[in-house]
């Protein structure tokens, strides 16, 4: 009994210190797609490496979400965090959120955190974004996939060509967790 208590403490200790050293710019409530709920990345995440992917509904990338989904699966277990901003700062976003989350969920069986509409760019980017903007580079268009490590840190861009099945990808997420 003794050493279940030991490993609940440290358990709750260790999420405690995480959250606690959660970037700010990580540490507010975000509105999900298409729900009532909103998702705090710091709450669900903190302490943990994340990919950051700023989507649109009706893009050429649009299959992009196969191997995203599929970069989730086998990367969860392992700490990664993978969430997905639709913007439709490049007008392809679909017109409803309801269309967006039927694409992600229904046409390429999204289970990722994605989070409703908001812009990726410029000085109206979303506060995520705008750090991550400033560590990194702005999207030029959708499917841009940041990897930030656990202290907040984006650690390396891939831009829209880079598939989320590549090599270059996927070694860059082992690297890191």
């Amino acid at each position: 009994m003794n050493r279940l208590l030991a490993v609940i403490f440290l358990s709750i200790s260790s999420q405690a210190f995480a959250l606690e050293n959660c970037p700010d710019y990580l540490n507010y409530d975000l509105p999900k797609l298409h729900s009532k709920e909103t998702v705090n990345i710091c709450e669900v995440a903190a302490g943990k490496p994340l990919l950051v992917i700023n989507t649109a509904s009706h893009c050429g990338y649009t299959k992009q979400f196969e191997g995203l989904e599929a970069l989730h699966q086998k990367y969860k277990d392992q700490g990664l965090f993978v969430v997905g901003f639709a913007s439709n700062d490049f007008n392809q976003e679909a017109k409803s959120e309801e269309e967006a989350a039927k694409v992600c969920r229904q046409n390429f069986g999204v289970s990722f955190t994605m989070v409703a509409p908001s812009f990726v760019k410029g000085a109206r980017a979303n506060p995520v974004f705008e750090v991550i903007n400033q560590q990194s580079q702005e999207p030029g268009w959708n499917f841009n996939k940041y990897l930030i490590n656990k202290d907040g840190q984006v650690v390396k861009h891939f831009s829209s060509q880079i598939k989320p099945n590549s090599e270059e990808l996927t070694k860059a997420i082992e690297a890191l967790i």
